[in-house]
């Protein structure tokens, strides 16, 4: 392994190592004054102490609640009430509390809550360590649930290997996961989206909005149980299940990780728990988070470290995920939480704008995790660029696996909306598809549950607005859906292709899905219609849909075959943003696309040494191309000068299609003479 110090190889980061340094002294420091010479896989097993948890021949029941002067365990055991047989006792000057109870005391399937008195006031509250939540479907309230069935899952994947290869992502929604009009659940997914996935070529499976969330619409990204997966899908086996199945098919599942905020819910979250505001949460203007309306995390205290950190190991210990994607790392690490803020030179990283407290955080929790788990996969959502944040903690780093590559949608919505294809500059496009800090790698998409919202547009939707609904028929043809199809697989597979480390895709995204994502609301008259995912348009080979979905199955199975994204270096061989035109190669394969919305080139050659064959044809009419290429070709460079000011004798001469894009393998050369 590289020890070597990150930033040694940016002289960029020159006047900032002494910060960066100490930096990783303060997170090295507060490792060990928690631990206290123990792992911090062994700190974090608050799990297994605060909540509810059978014994051999009762219960016991344990909660942190420092402001509490009182607190009973009320349920459908209690008729409700508030009775001394269910009465914690404070054990301890941190501010635990304890109870003890016989088996007969509580059943599988009972409801209960948490009955809080503090001074000046009480309130009811969920456990904070609850793992099961469940809603009364006329009252809308939320209970925990006693859930302790006679048997226990038993899995049967064993130990499972995620693949050794770049993660290529299917990012996915279980409720959205059904074509019907309603929510979906665990078992639909595992049947009915799961084989799908394997079948596209996704080696990863990421799951959003699982931590349980009282509002649908927002996503899964305001939590307010933590340790809770949300029971408006299924069961806790039924999740189970799920991950045991994609396990069985050689797909890891990592989890949308919302560590970054909590809801302001004050009867089903954290925020006044104990009666106090501080006991998770910052108490001064940082509390709130002002554009998200929830609550922001203290990191810097003990509690709140122990309380995350276990719920970093929960999850991969109970429903063996294979990782996470961090929600918010930005808004983590920036008071500011980086809004409004362009991050346009180094010393927006380390003017004093940094929470330390949460960078802190962030370091243990990967040390954590990958100690706990090795080979589990950590991803943040950090647009800002901190340096150190994708390298290992080994290198001065903050331990993430990845970084999302935040700036490419961007750049693509940029493109699509304001500037004409004919425009586009190829030299540009391959600078901002491929630039990243060499030492992180990244995980490159065009598009994510984002851009896939209501307000928000997918870059089909851009592309082709009305015609989405009346022209998708394959008998039908217009120069808005000719144009749009086009580019659609060609910003794919030139940001696959480019891809620093990995691919994500949002699920519906890769064949175009028509409707964009609008949660059941007062506004929709509380529907879901636009809340799934309509499946079958893909499969009807009557539609122009089918064609993307199989131009994405194509193009996953470039790295299944060649490994690609393994292969770090890509060499840049041509561009020409006159012609609209840029070749590259990455392994034995090369790229060849031509943006030009107008003009086709013959015999244009690419400065490269070799033979040729074609493995991929945008054009292809399989993929709703033209047909205009003869596929079974085999070209060769042939030695020529074609433009001077280019070191290259050899040329590769290609018929090149407007708007179209060419993917080639490099075959062998029998003797010195082929060529």
């Amino acid at each position: 392994m590289n020890n070597t110090k990150f930033y040694l190889s940016d002289p960029w980061l020159d006047p900032f190592k002494s910060i960066i340094d100490s930096r990783i002294k303060k997170c090295i420091a507060r490792e060990s004054s928690l631990t206290g010479g123990r792992s911090l896989k062994e700190f974090a097993m608050g799990h297994f102490y605060y909540g509810l948890h059978r014994e051999n021949k009762g219960w016991i029941f344990r909660e942190w609640a420092p402001n509490a002067e009182s607190i009973f365990l009320t349920g459908i055991f209690s008729d409700w009430k508030e009775k001394p047989a269910y009465r914690l006792e404070r054990i301890n000057k941190y501010g635990d509390w304890e109870i003890r109870l016989p088996e007969e005391s509580l059943r599988h399937g009972d409801l209960y809550k948490l009955s809080l008195h503090w001074k000046g006031g009480r309130g009811e509250r969920i456990p904070s360590y609850a793992n099961r939540l469940v809603q009364d479907e006329t009252t809308k309230i939320f209970s925990a649930q006693v859930w302790c069935p006679q048997e226990t899952y038993k899995w049967n994947t064993g130990d499972f290997k995620a693949p050794e290869t770049a993660p290529l992502i299917y990012e996915a929604h279980i409720g959205m996961g059904t074509a019907g009009e309603k929510i979906g659940t665990y078992r639909e997914f595992a049947e009915n989206v799961l084989p799908m996935v394997k079948k596209s070529g996704y080696n990863t499976l990421q799951l959003m909005a699982i931590q349980e969330h009282p509002f649908y619409g927002s996503f899964g990204y305001h939590v307010s149980s933590f340790f809770a997966a949300s029971s408006r899908f299924g069961t806790p086996e039924d999740l189970k299940s799920l991950i045991d199945d994609a396990h069985s098919m050689g797909i890891r599942v990592i989890m949308d990780l919302v560590h970054s905020h909590s809801v302001k819910n004050i009867n089903e979250g954290l925020g006044m728990f104990d009666g106090s505001p501080g006991q998770y949460f910052h108490t001064n203007e940082r509390r709130n988070h002002i554009a998200w309306d929830s609550l922001c995390f203290d990191y810097g205290k003990d509690n709140v470290l122990h309380f995350l950190l276990s719920n970093c190991r929960y999850w991969l210990e109970e429903y063996r995920f294979d990782g996470y994607r961090f929600d918010g790392v930005t808004s983590m690490i920036y008071y500011n939480h980086g809004l409004e803020k362009n991050f346009t030179t180094y010393d927006d990283y380390f003017d004093g704008g940094q929470d330390e407290d949460a960078l802190i955080y962030l370091y243990l929790a990967n040390r954590m995790i990958h100690d706990f788990k090795p080979g589990a996969v950590t991803i943040a959502e950090e647009m800002s660029g901190m340096p150190g944040i994708a390298c290992d903690t080994s290198r001065s780093g903050y331990g993430f696996d990845y970084r999302l590559s935040m700036g490419v949608p961007d750049l693509w919505i940029k493109l699509v909306k304001d500037t004409p294809d004919e425009n586009w500059d190829m030299g540009h496009l391959f600078h901002e598809l491929t630039q990243h800090r060499p030492e992180e790698k990244i995980i490159s998409y065009c598009e994510s549950h984002d851009q896939a919202l209501v307000g928000d547009k997918t870059l089909i939707f851009r592309m082709l607005d009305a015609e989405m609904y009346t022209g998708m028929n394959k008998a039908y043809h217009s120069f808005a859906l000719d144009r749009g199809i086009a580019l659609h697989k060609m910003i794919r597979l030139i940001t696959f292709s480019n891809a620093g480390g990995g691919y994500l895709n949002f699920m519906g995204n890769e064949f175009g899905h028509p409707e964009w994502i609008d949660f059941p609301r007062e506004g929709n008259n509380w529907s879901y219609k636009y809340a799934r995912r309509q499946w079958h348009l893909a499969l009807n080979e009557d539609l122009k849909y089918s064609f993307l979905l199989k131009f994405d199955n194509a193009m996953i199975r470039l790295h299944t075959d060649y490994r690609i994204l393994d292969n770090v270096f890509i060499n840049r061989l041509y561009d020409n943003s006159a012609d609209k035109v840029i070749a590259y190669m990455r392994g034995e394969l090369l790229f060849v696309f031509n943006f030009n919305p107008t003009r086709s080139f013959t015999e244009y050659g690419i400065p490269v040494k070799g033979k040729f064959s074609i493995l991929l044809d945008s054009d292809d009419p399989l993929f709703g191309g033209f047909d205009r290429i003869n596929r079974k070709t085999i070209y060769t460079s042939q030695k020529k000068t074609v433009r001077p000011t280019l070191d290259q004798p050899f040329y590769l001469f290609l018929y090149l299609p407007a708007r179209s894009a060419l993917v080639l393998k490099s075959e062998p050369v029998r003797g010195a003479t082929e060529i």
